[in-house]
């Protein structure tokens, strides 16, 4: 499972991108290469290990791809980040072959406010988003603002206030017809996308019910250091505040909520659940260990929603979908089931973190900007939900979690300010609000 959630930072394997720039000229007329000449000049918005790769990612997508600025909260990633990328560039087969570069000198931005000097960059056009999640609102909505065209991970925002803020920007991003790719991959990975289209068309009838899940070890922390302050701490220790990462239902379940959305072309309407906490040590902030939840889908259909982060228990990260006429599976390691047969063949899916920003950049050059930033907005705040209803104990619907008042971003944020860590959730006595 470690091995799972490590493989989106590694450094590609050599020929993963045919496989991806064969899967473009599919889904989008004409191909990336074909419409190549327009030069795509990148920020990078969060340099920690997901914006590292995510870089990678863009020089491997296209032709033409230029890597102009990098910001990061914190010096040391910033600069470790430029001087792996600038050997990367000089070292890399797949890279010197689409003519691609990383060009930042001058333009490796430190502070809480670097993400405006990325974005103010002058000639950027792209804009990779890959901070803590809890800085993500704000993110898009400056990015849009700014006419820039957005890749932006997941999960999108970790509370209401910052989900009505990301549908806005989806609004806004629509009028400007800017493109925003999202980092739920697996809608643009071969075999999940091969067994959407025979669920979509039919071939399990409807459906009536499911599970996802996402099993797996505790996962990472930071102890503090005795020079740090609160906020340097808990931004070093981003996973374990709910502030930053909304809980590892929202951080990281939100992939398989996503694929169950994407099945039932929909959203759940409300949820009822419970989760909770036996972690002791103060490092891993107040998250819980494990969440389960009843999600409820139109039509009144059921969906087990189930995730846990405990050593030493049973793993597993996939998805059911449960239909009329059978069923159908998928896992991320390229397991495609239906009605317990093999639909697809795993050796022949592509690489899906490089194929997301191929796909966009080729709509992007071909004028016609694809907009993701709805679906994965009606995924996290799915995950919003969830963890509403397991934190308070109560039912949550779609309503209450989008129009809830709780924002968990702390205000006027300062290196030097008091922060202090919440306290654990509890159930039946944390109130909604």
């Amino acid at each position: 499972m470690n091995q799972q959630g490590e493989r989106r930072r590694d450094f590609l394997k050599p020929g993963t991108v045919a496989a991806g720039a064969a899967l473009t000229t599919s889904l989008f007329p004409g191909g990336v290469f074909a419409a190549g000449s327009d030069e795509i000049k990148v920020g990078i918005i969060g340099c920690g290990g997901r914006g590292g790769g995510a870089a990678r990612d863009v020089l491997h997508s296209a032709k033409n791809v230029t890597i102009v600025a990098l910001g990061d909260a914190f010096e040391d990633r910033a600069k470790g980040t430029q001087r792996a990328l600038e050997e990367h560039a000089k070292e890399d087969g797949k890279v010197k072959e689409l003519g691609n570069k990383v060009d930042v000198e001058g333009r490796v931005y430190i502070g809480l406010d670097a993400y405006k000097k990325v974005i103010d960059t002058p000639g950027l056009n792209y804009v990779i988003l890959a901070t803590p999640p809890g800085f993500r609102p704000i993110h898009i909505e400056a990015a849009v603002n700014a006419g820039k065209n957005v890749f932006t991970e997941k999960p999108v925002a970790v509370d209401g206030p910052g989900i009505r803020k990301v549908f806005a920007a989806y609004e806004k991003a629509k009028e400007k017809k800017l493109g925003i790719g999202a980092g739920t991959q697996r809608r643009h990975q071969t075999g999940y996308r091969e067994i959407m289209k025979r669920i979509h068309n039919g071939e399990i009838g409807d459906i009536v019910g499911g599970a996802v899940y996402w099993m797996q070890g505790i996962l990472w922390r930071v102890p503090r250091k005795k020079e740090w302050s609160d906020l340097t701490w808990q931004m070093r220790n981003w996973y374990n505040f709910t502030w930053l990462c909304g809980d590892h239902i929202v951080e990281q379940h939100v992939h398989n909520i996503d694929v169950m959305n994407w099945a039932t072309q929909s959203h759940p309407t409300k949820a009822i659940g419970m989760g909770y906490r036996t972690r002791t040590d103060p490092d891993y902030g107040h998250i819980y260990d494990f969440f389960a939840i009843d999600f409820v889908y139109p039509k009144d259909f059921h969906v087990v929603s189930m995730c846990r982060q405990i050593d030493n228990c049973a793993g597993g990260v996939h998805e059911v979908m449960q239909g009329t006429k059978g069923n159908a599976e998928t896992r991320d390691r390229g397991h495609y089931r239906i009605n317990g047969k093999p639909v697809f063949n795993p050796r022949k899916d592509n690489a899906p973190y490089v194929q997301e920003h191929t796909d966009l950049i080729e709509s992007i050059r071909s004028g016609e900007p694809i907009n993701e930033l709805k679906n994965v907005a009606e995924s996290t705040l799915s995950a919003i939900m969830g963890r509403m209803s397991a934190y308070t104990g109560k039912q949550i619907t779609w309503e209450m979690a989008l129009n809830s008042k709780e924002s968990l971003m702390p205000e006027n944020l300062d290196w030097d300010m008091t922060l202090s860590v919440p306290p654990v959730a509890m159930p039946g006595k944390t109130h909604f609000s």
